[in-house]
């Protein structure tokens, strides 16, 4: 799939960029040659320790796949250059090149701004690009922001090993926007047919339709008493499955449905 090319002008050079995963990269040999290497290919082998990856760029000559490097490449042949001009290349990218990229989702330097005034027809195309990057970036943010309590909930499943107490499930439910408490939870599980509901020995604990379901498992523990006697302690405890299965509901139904 390819990008879309947002070059900028250095002294007399263009410098082609882009974005991928709302993150500006640089085409190498565009980088290398504005900072004075003869040998682009060797130099960006010797210097560049990150990531080099090969994008698809539409130009006027047709499809190209070329090496673009991120900041950190660009900064390391910045660094080892030799022309006096690279100091002004870095404060120009870092100050205001890369802000712009990451706000409009482009760079205009003063004299594209000045071309784009005189020419009615360069203002209308470039505004065009920006409303169009704008809405992109919004639909992503938005995407994200919806996506977010669904990332949250996953990670913390993933993060439990085995099972858990019905109040540590009501903990993590209410640390990510579901107002609910311990006792709350023990009455809703109660109401949805998850444990048992009448009184006695049994009260609390998982239905047979929880269990069948794979949802719940009984934790038993012996307790020896004063008197030397012993009875056996059940407590519900929630598996992974079950964890995931309660997720699920509340995040269909954003709170106690």
């Amino acid at each position: 799939m390819s990008n879309q090319i947002l070059p900028f002008q250095f002294e007399s050079h263009e410098v082609r960029a882009l974005t991928i995963s709302n993150e500006p990269w640089f085409v190498a040999t565009d980088v290398a040659r504005v900072l004075g290497y003869g040998n682009p290919y060797d130099a960006i082998k010797r210097h560049c320790k990150g990531v080099v990856k090969h994008e698809a760029l539409v130009t006027q000559g047709g499809k190209q796949h070329v090496r673009v490097i991120a900041e950190p490449d660009v900064m390391r042949l910045i660094v080892s250059s030799k022309l006096p001009s690279a100091v002004e290349f870095e404060r120009q990218l870092f100050e205001e090149i890369l802000p712009a990229i990451r706000r409009h989702g482009g760079y205009l330097s003063p004299a594209k701004i000045e071309e784009a005034l005189l020419n009615p027809d360069t203002l209308i195309q470039l505004a065009t690009s920006l409303k169009q990057e704008r809405a992109k970036r919004a639909a992503l943010e938005q995407q994200a922001a919806e996506d977010k309590p669904k990332v949250i909930f996953a990670n913390a499943v993933a993060a439990s090993r085995g099972t858990i107490l019905v109040g540590e499930l009501a903990k993590v439910l209410r640390g990510n926007g579901v107002e609910i408490g311990q006792q709350r939870l023990f009455a809703w599980l109660r109401e949805n047919g998850f444990l048992i509901r009448r009184k006695g020995s049994d009260w609390n604990m998982p239905t047979q339709r929880a269990m069948e379901l794979g949802l719940f498992e009984i934790k038993e523990t012996a307790v020896t008493h004063s008197d030397g006697h012993v009875t056996i302690s059940k407590t519900p405890k929630v598996t992974g499955k079950g964890q995931q299965y309660f997720i699920d509901r509340f995040l269909a139904h954003q709170g106690v449905a």
